[in-house]
């Protein structure tokens, strides 16, 4: 394939891609895709390396039916999607929090000397540049940026493969964190709630064409 028609194949898939609001209950991402999906997620960036995230897979039917009552954008998917992934994020991403250390130092191998040289810029890039130390929420905010790298990500992936999706920010987010930490799935301070997003295959065969703002409505050159 060259790479014309691969940059076609790419523009087949974001056409493909449509918020299903209801998916065929009988049909079942495999195992293997299903995986395919989640390493596209595992594998996106993150700001500074941070990756302030975690996928939770809700597969058990009686929690699905929980998470229903409190989340009012996935009336059509919760009963019917293939795969339910709560997308987390963490809540205290600071420049000095035993986390980011953990993660340059344990995960990224970068050597303690360099870390302890770029710690001031780190802060000086949530202090004074992005300013997200002003409030836990801003703070949060940040790191929920983040996740929504990897949702865009993992709906892409998806659509490649010809599966379906659907991002979901309609819930009630302190029901819904109340009901985590209720089934031991979050506790108090590390994560919070970002996003949810459903998987699985569309009954509706006929679609609408997608319908966007033109190029020159959103983008402007500055030559």
């Amino acid at each position: 394939m060259d790479k014309e028609q691969r940059k076609q194949q790419i523009l087949d898939a974001y056409h493909f891609r449509h918020a299903t609001k209801a998916f065929d209950p009988e049909r079942k991402i495999s195992e293997d895709d299903f995986a395919f999906i989640l390493e596209t997620g595992r594998l996106s960036p993150s700001s500074v390396g941070s990756e302030p995230w975690k996928f939770l897979v809700v597969q058990n039917e009686e929690l699905r039916s929980k998470l229903r009552q409190i989340t009012w954008g996935a009336q059509g998917q919760l009963p019917t999607a293939s795969h339910f992934v709560i997308m987390l994020a963490r809540k205290n991403v600071r420049y000095d929090s035993p986390y980011l250390r953990e993660q340059m130092l344990e995960v990224k191998k970068m050597p303690e000397e360099l870390f302890n040289q770029v710690l001031g810029r780190y802060r000086e890039f949530q202090e004074n540049d992005l300013k997200i130390l002003e409030n836990e929420r801003a703070l949060f905010d940040w790191a929920s940026k983040q996740t929504y790298i990897a949702l865009g990500n993992m709906m892409t992936a998806a659509a490649e493969i010809g599966i379906d999706s659907c991002p979901i920010e309609g819930f009630q987010l302190d029901n819904v964190e109340k009901l985590l930490k209720e089934e031991g799935l979050m506790d108090d301070g590390e994560f919070g709630v970002s996003v949810m997003v459903a998987f699985g295959y569309r009954t509706d065969k006929e679609l609408r064409p997608k319908e966007r703002r033109t190029t020159e409505q959103v983008v402007q050159w500055i030559n």
